[in-house]
C-alpha cells in the first residue's frame, strides 16, 4: 500500500517557490562565460556514465576518443533535455490556462515556463559551444509527443515531467563538484539543478494532490502513460550518431550499450530517486510495471 502524502496548501507552496525564484535565480547569458575556451584534458561527463564504459569497444578507444564520445553523449542528453523543456512549456501553458490567474499557484506555473525558456536557450548555447549536432529524439518519439502534449494532463503529466527532470538531475548533480569536468558544463548543471529543485517540488505536490481520488482503470491509464514516457525518454537519451563521431558502427555500438551492465546500472541509478517516489505514491504498479523493468529502471 502506497503511503498517502499530504501536500501543503498549493498557494502556500507556490508563495515560497516564488520567493525562492526571486532570491535564487540565474541569467545564463551573464552567469556563464560562453567565450571562455574549453579546458584541455577536462571531461564532459563521468567516464563510468558513458554508455560503452566497461565494454570491449570502450577498451579499444583511445583516451581522446573516450573524451570525444563523452562529449557527444552529454550533447545528446542535453539535446533531449532541451526538447523535453519545450514540451514541458507547452504542458504548463495549457495547465495554467485553466487556473485562476490571481492565484500564486498559477503565477508559479508561469514562472516555471520562464525558467524553462532560459534553460532551453542555455542548453542550445551549450550544444553550439561544444560544436555538436542537435541530436534530439527521433521522429518516432517526437510525433507521439505532440499528441501527448495536446491531450495528457493530471497525474500522468506531472509524473512524466518528474521522470524526465529527476533522471537528468541526478546525472547533473554528480558533476557539480567534480573538478575533472569542464567548467562550462558544471555551471550549466548548477543553474539547472538549483532551479529544477523548485520545479520538482511543485510537480511532486501536484501529482500527490491529483492522486487522492484516482482509482481503478483511471489509475492504470495514468500509470501506463508514465511508464511509456519513461521508456521512450531513457531509450533516446543517447543517440546512435554519437558512436559514429568516434569511428564506431552506430548499430553495433548501440547494441553493445543496451546490453552493457554498466549502462543498465547507470539507468537505474539515474532514475532511482524518482522511481522510489512514484512507487511510494502508487504511480508504479500493475501491468505497466513491466515497462519500467524493460527500460532497466527497476
Amino acid at each position: 500500500m502506497a503511503r498517502v502524502l499530504r501536500p501543503k496548501d498549493r498557494d502556500v507552496t507556490a508563495e515560497r517557490l516564488l520567493d525562492s525564484s526571486m532570491r535564487n535565480a540565474y541569467d545564463p547569458d551573464v552567469d556563464i562565460d560562453w567565450d571562455a575556451p574549453l579546458v584541455e584534458g577536462k571531461g564532459f561527463m563521468p567516464e563510468e556514465r558513458v554508455s560503452l564504459y566497461g565494454t570491449p569497444l570502450w577498451d579499444r578507444l583511445t583516451p581522446s576518443q573516450r573524451l570525444e564520445l563523452a562529449k557527444h553523449e552529454i550533447g545528446s542528453i542535453t539535446s533531449v533535455g532541451l526538447w523535453t523543456e519545450i514540451v514541458l512549456m507547452q504542458l504548463l501553458a495549457r495547465y495554467a490556462a485553466d487556473l485562476d490567474p490571481r492565484s500564486p499557484h498559477t503565477h508559479y506555473a508561469l514562472t516555471e515556463i520562464g525558467d524553462e525558456t532560459r534553460h532551453a536557450i542555455m542548453f542550445g548555447k551549450g550544444i553550439a559551444r561544444l560544436g555538436l549536432p542537435a541530436y534530439g529524439p527521433p521522429r518516432v518519439v517526437r510525433l507521439p509527443a505532440k499528441l501527448f502534449g495536446a491531450v495528457i494532463g493530471g497525474p500522468a503529466m506531472f509524473a512524466s515531467v518528474l521522470v524526465v527532470e529527476e533522471t537528468t538531475d541526478r546525472l547533473q548533480r554528480s558533476m557539480l563538484d567534480d573538478e575533472s569536468i569542464q567548467p562550462m558544463i558544471r555551471m550549466i548543471n548548477r543553474i539547472h539543478v538549483v532551479e529544477e529543485a523548485r520545479h520538482v517540488r511543485y510537480a511532486r505536490e501536484e501529482l500527490v494532490r491529483g492522486l487522492t481520488s484516482l482509482r481503478g482503470p483511471a489509475l492504470e491509464l495514468h500509470r501506463l502513460v508514465t511508464a511509456l514516457v519513461a521508456y521512450a525518454v531513457i531509450n533516446v537519451l543517447v543517440h546512435p550518431g554519437v558512436y559514429a563521431a568516434v569511428g564506431l558502427d552506430p548499430r553495433e555500438a548501440r547494441a553493445v550499450a543496451l546490453t552493457n551492465p554498466h549502462h543498465r546500472e547507470s539507468r537505474r541509478w539515474m532514475a532511482e530517486k524518482i522511481v522510489a517516489f512514484l512507487t511510494e505514491v502508487g504511480m508504479i504498479g500493475g501491468p505497466s510495471k513491466r515497462i519500467w523493468q524493460k527500460a532497466y529502471l527497476l
